[in-house]
């Protein structure tokens, strides 16, 4: 029996390094991490801002080139004219028609550099965004990580309590067996193995939903037989708190965001008060159009119909020259439409779509300065110099709190280490005690009250050293965090 206690004993105080050697599926903190990278929604869920940034930044550069827009349309008229005080405009034949055009701008202006140089400012502060998404979720789930191996040994600790209570029962059994023991005593040892399976039950929910929340935070599906393999050496802490805070000061990306956004906020500022420069413009514009009548003879007819006005003109003015006696116009008979001449005019008229007709280009330049646009830009100088305060004072509460986190972590690393060190010395005097109250029970010394006190004080010292182990990961963790970079 003696050597079963010893052989639990050392179960015990190797609680915290169990499950190394494991058999089967394993993952490491670092695969955590590289998973947890690769699939958590909101981490990746950050890339999307430097998409945004990326993309203003291509509109910023895109502002300094010129602008191009086509165009090409058709249109039908019926053949009906139009009057107008009297006056019939159109034609009586159906019209197709089409055109296109193109059209070219540029600007430049004051704002248009201060815009672009606003927007590299913005793409650096969404690359600090995700770099300080990234070392937040490296915190939440190295913190994770270790609270299930804390849940887990605080479940192997708890299995070892129930087989030490089934030893004492069976020893208070033996006991009252033989008359040195009442039945009282067993049915204490009765009520504290029933007790202590309950604690070890318990105990085995907390590992196993904390296991899900793991996975919930590394962002894929749970895998319940997984055994985690990571346990860092617990090494005395001696950072120099200045060189922390000066790492901190350079290194943590949220700082580096505030600082990129106030150098935004600048060029944000400048941009409204170029406003009050004059802007320079310059636009070009080509195009065409076509048009074709439905009727195929209508220009023919329309020509045999201007010829013989013409004609009727022509013998008219003919016959007045007789009467005067003057000699008569011999070209009249000339106003005739010939065929070849109606097969040309036919010919003119197959326009449509894109046998087009050259518009004139035109060409602008102007220079543009508002006079008053309703106080628009005092606005817009006022907004953007509230932001750019807000932006300062952002900076220094950061900078504020950063100082408060690296002392404050720096300070509970320190305070962690010296309470996990006073926990190994109260775990292996309780388990020194618990041996002597087993061997002083055995022999009839003590009694079961004193033997379970014993196994009570060695369960709270040794729950309480596996949770200062951890405690001293978690605050190393938040360390690393607050710093923005890994101190190991």
């Amino acid at each position: 029996m003696r050597k079963l206690w010893c052989a639990l004993l050392l179960l015990a105080t190797a609680l915290p390094a169990a499950g190394q050697g494991a058999v089967g599926p394993t993952l490491s903190l670092d695969e955590a991490l590289s998973l947890a990278k690769a699939n958590n929604p909101t981490y990746l869920q950050s890339g999307n801002g430097r998409r945004r940034a990326d993309a203003s930044l291509r509109t910023a550069r895109g502002s300094f080139l010129p602008g191009a827009s086509t165009n090409f349309g058709t249109n039908y008229r019926q053949g009906k004219p139009q009057y107008f005080e009297g006056i019939a405009f159109g034609s009586n034949s159906d019209q197709l028609g089409s055109s296109w055009g193109l059209n070219v701008s540029a600007g430049l202006s004051a704002s248009s550099f201060s815009t672009l140089k606003a927007a590299h400012s913005n793409v650096a502060a969404s690359e600090s965004d995700v770099v300080s998404a990234e070392q937040n979720l490296r915190f939440a789930v190295t913190g994770q990580y270790f609270l299930v191996l804390e849940d887990q040994a605080q479940t192997r600790l708890q299995d070892t309590l129930v087989v030490l209570n089934r030893l004492q029962l069976d020893l208070a059994r033996a006991k009252a067996g033989v008359g040195s023991a009442t039945s009282l005593d067993v049915k204490r040892a009765e009520v504290a193995l029933g007790t202590q399976q309950v604690a070890a039950l318990r105990a085995r929910n907390a590992a196993d939903v904390d296991l899900l929340r793991l996975f919930q935070d590394i962002g894929i599906p749970p895998q319940t037989s997984v055994q985690l393999t990571t346990i860092p050496p617990v090494t005395e802490p001696k950072f120099d708190l200045n060189q922390l805070l000066a790492m901190a000061m350079q290194s943590n990306p949220t700082l580096q965001a505030l600082t990129a956004r106030i150098e935004s906020a600048k060029q944000t500022y400048n941009s409204a008060r170029g406003q009050y420069i004059p802007s320079l413009s310059f636009g070009a514009t080509i195009g065409g159009s076509s048009q074709q009548y439905t009727d195929q003879n209508y220009l023919v007819t329309q020509a045999q119909s201007q010829l013989a006005s013409a004609q009727a003109q022509c013998y008219s003015t003919d016959s007045l020259r007789r009467g005067a006696g003057l000699p008569g116009l011999p070209y009249c008979s000339t106003y005739v439409l010939t065929s070849a001449q109606a097969q040309q005019l036919r010919a003119s008229n197959q326009n449509f779509p894109f046998k087009f007709i050259s518009n004139p280009y035109t060409l602008s330049l102007g220079l543009n300065l508002p006079l008053f646009n309703g106080f628009q830009r005092e606005q817009a100088i006022e907004s953007s110099s509230a932001d750019q305060s807000d932006a300062q004072y952002n900076l220094k509460a950061q900078q504020l709190k950063l100082t408060a986190d690296v002392q404050s972590a720096h300070v509970t690393l320190i305070a962690d280490y010296q309470a996990l060190k006073l926990q190994e010395s109260n775990s292996v005097a309780a388990r020194e005690a618990l041996q002597l109250a087993e061997e002083r029970y055995r022999v009839g010394l003590n009694s079961l009250v004193d033997l379970q006190q014993a196994r009570s004080d060695f369960e709270s010292a040794e729950a309480g050293r596996i949770n200062a182990i951890f405690e001293f990961h978690r605050a190393f963790a938040a360390l690393e965090s607050a710093v923005g970079r890994s101190l190991r």
